[in-house]
């Protein structure tokens, strides 16, 4: 009987062990902190929504800059009525940005 409640306690504590170091893993008690500092949070979300922001803004003016340049090559192929468009759009984007 004392036997077999050696054997359970050992598994018991192999399991809290293990539990704790999952624990540790999940970073647990920093999220916690982060949690009890509401402006630290509000911070953090500030930050990361303005880099999201950004990232945003730059990926799309990479992407209108490269759309308008094969825009403009496909106007310079001179393909019957698709480059007659084209160039209307580039006239009317290029209107814009000025």
């Amino acid at each position: 009987m004392d036997e077999a409640k050696t054997a359970e306690l050992r598994t018991l504590s192999e399991r809290v062990q293990q539990l704790a170091v999952n624990m540790e893993k999940m970073r647990l008690a920093e999220y916690v902190s982060l949690l009890e500092s509401p402006w630290r949070l509000l911070y953090l979300n500030l930050l990361t929504g303005v880099a999201r922001g950004l990232g945003i803004a730059v990926g799309f003016t990479l992407l209108g800059a490269l759309l308008l340049m094969l825009l403009r090559h496909l106007v310079l192929l001179n393909l019957p009525g698709i480059s007659e468009f084209i160039a209307y759009v580039v006239q009317l984007v290029q209107l814009k940005m000025t």
